[in-house]
């Protein structure tokens, strides 16, 4: 049976040919009437996807949005990795985060390294409580499960190790070279383009389960940036068009790595190579938990992943959950 969701994502894959197209020639396709296919072109348009219409000639996007497909997923992991691909793709859902956080409280099995994509999010989420702008088809939204025996105490700094797996990714695909900001946010150009958001379920020393969300920004449309608070960039400024399945590829096997790293060996062979990304190097910075605030400069992180902060000569460290961390604009 055909969703919606699948028949808009078939809309928007026709679309994506950068032709016109006509109502009728999208009914054929679908088995669905002209008017039909006009209502679906309508909830695409409220979702933020740019379609104008121009009579006698049909539909056409303002631009190219670099989707994602399942069968180009399945293609490019067999090709790289010859094993079943593990990631899983959604047109439209709640959040990433979420669904994979709802089978763990069902008690699904989820294999380690189970990978779930959407091309929208509607309940979009990062840190501190905040939504996370999720518009159709412009960025890349992002869920990694994964499970951890040492426990959720000991995995306090993974958000260190998934920041390097974005790094070494786009590093891989791209050769650029992005930083990394404590505890979570990937800067290119001393602006934002991605986040990350690490939940996690179970025991403080035993079995634990954590599902790594990953945000990245690949073609962010203005209307959507508006919601936006601080300074942002999307790959597609700097690189032109994107192929978001062979990202989401990438990411996933340097995630892999990373992860397999810090369940080896922690943190211990990555805090010099962070501290090298380090985007706040030698900053001066305020610390905030919205209720307490604390100034220094930034210098670096610490074996554990905590950040540590000089004051008045004095090196303190400080660890995760609800800060926020800010550059002092002099």
């Amino acid at each position: 049976m055909k969703t919606p969701d699948h028949k808009k994502q078939t809309i928007l894959a026709a679309l994506n040919e950068g032709e016109f197209i006509s109502g009728q020639e999208l009914g054929e396709q679908l088995g669905i009437s002209r008017a039909a296919i006009a209502k679906h072109i309508a909830a695409l348009q409220e979702m933020g996807v740019d379609i104008f219409r121009v009579n006698g000639r049909g539909y056409k996007l303002n631009y190219s949005l670099p989707l994602i497909h399942q069968s180009k997923l399945n293609t490019l992991w067999q090709q790289q990795f010859q094993s079943e691909c593990p990631i899983e793709y959604h047109a439209i859902i709640d959040s990433t985060n979420s669904e994979l956080m709802r089978r763990l409280q069902d008690k699904q099995n989820m294999g380690s390294g189970h990978v779930l994509v959407a091309e929208m999010q509607q309940a979009g989420r990062g840190r501190r409580g905040r939504v996370w702008q999720s518009p159709f088809g412009a960025n890349l939204y992002y869920s990694y499960y994964w499970q951890f025996d040492a426990g959720m105490q000991a995995a306090m700094g993974l958000s260190i190790a998934v920041g390097l797996a974005v790094y070494d990714a786009l590093k891989v695909l791209y050769g650029i070279s992005v930083e990394l900001k404590w505890p979570n946010d990937i800067y290119l150009n001393q602006q934002k383009l991605a986040g990350i958001l690490v939940e996690l379920e179970g025991q403080v020393e035993g079995p634990c389960h954590l599902v790594i969300g990953i945000g990245l920004n690949i073609c962010m449309p203005e209307s959507a940036s508006k919601h936006i608070d601080q300074a942002w960039t999307d790959l597609q400024t700097h690189l032109g068009q994107i192929d978001k399945n062979q990202l989401v590829v990438q990411l996933t096997h340097s995630l892999s790595e990373r992860l397999a790293q810090y369940k080896e060996s922690g943190l211990s062979e990555m805090v010099t190579e962070w501290n090298s990304l380090n985007a706040f190097k030698g900053d001066a910075v305020t610390l905030s938990t919205g209720q307490r605030e604390w100034r220094g400069i930034c210098e670096g992180i610490d074996m554990q992943g905590g950040l540590l902060l000089r004051q008045d000569g004095e090196l303190k460290a400080f660890y995760g959950g609800e800060i926020s961390l800010r550059k002092v604009i002099s």
